[in-house]
Order: structure tokens, then C-alpha cells, then sequence
């Protein structure tokens, strides 16, 4: 029984984990390419813009690895409490908590990037921009 708890949590947390690389990081999201590809190739971007967004992607690339680390930090400690517990006790339950505080920072810094983004555009083009941050966070389907 033990057993089978620590392989739905670990399960759950590798679950989380992808989805966070799926669903909410634009750069490795295969909705995220296609957003890129809005931004920079069909937005007509001038060059004020493109120098503007180009240094929001370069510091958004540090912020972005830094919390990828927190998050796979945190799942460690996540595996670590499971297979010291082997039961959903305190250990694990903060462990879970961790996880969900750094994929939700995570989150916060993506859409704080992605409005950023956005600031700089013109109202045609921030249009265009926001049917494809919907397209790519509903994965095609909005």
C-alpha cells in the first residue's frame, strides 16, 4: 500500500512537471513557438520594438532558468520526503505545497513577461498578440 501511494505521488509530481513545461513556458511550448513566431515574424515589429522585446526575452531567459531550478529543487525534496515518509505525512504535504508555490512562481514570471511584451505594442499588433497567447495556452483549441 505504501508502495503504491509513493508511485502516485511521484507520478502527480512528474505530472506536474511536464505540465508546467508544456503548458506554461512559452520558449520550449509547442504553443510557445508559435507565439514567437507571431511576435517576431508577423507583428511587424519597428526596430525600437524589437530591441525593447529582445532585452525582455534575455533577462526573462535568467528569471525563467532560475525558477526551473527552483521547481526541480523542490520536486527533489518532494522524492526525498516520499521516500522517507512512504505516506502522504508532513514531510510530504510541504513538500507538495513547495512544488506548487514554485510552479505557481513560475507562472506569475510568464505572464508578467508576456504583459510586458505586450506593453510595447501597438493595438493592431497586441491584438494578434493576445489570440496567440490564447491559442497557445489553450494548445490550438481557443
Amino acid at each position: 500500500m505504501r508502495i503504491a501511494l509513493c508511485v502516485v505521488l511521484a507520478f502527480l509530481a512528474a505530472i506536474g512537471g511536464v505540465f508546467v513545461g508544456r503548458a506554461l513556458l512559452p520558449q520550449n511550448a509547442p504553443g510557445g513557438a508559435a507565439l514567437h513566431d507571431v511576435l517576431h515574424h508577423q507583428l511587424s515589429l519597428d526596430t525600437g520594438q524589437e530591441a525593447q522585446i529582445a532585452q525582455l526575452e534575455e533577462r526573462f531567459a535568467m528569471r525563467r532558468r532560475a525558477l526551473e531550478l527552483e521547481l526541480r529543487a523542490a520536486n527533489a525534496r518532494l522524492a526525498e520526503a516520499i521516500a522517507a515518509e512512504h505516506a502522504a505525512g508532513p514531510r510530504v504535504s510541504a513538500a507538495v505545497d513547495q512544488s506548487h508555490a514554485a510552479m505557481g512562481a513560475l507562472q506569475k514570471a510568464t505572464l508578467e513577461h508576456l504583459f510586458a511584451m505586450r506593453r510595447l505594442l501597438r493595438p493592431d499588433q497586441a491584438a494578434r498578440f493576445d489570440a496567440a497567447v490564447v491559442k497557445a495556452l489553450t494548445d490550438g483549441r481557443g
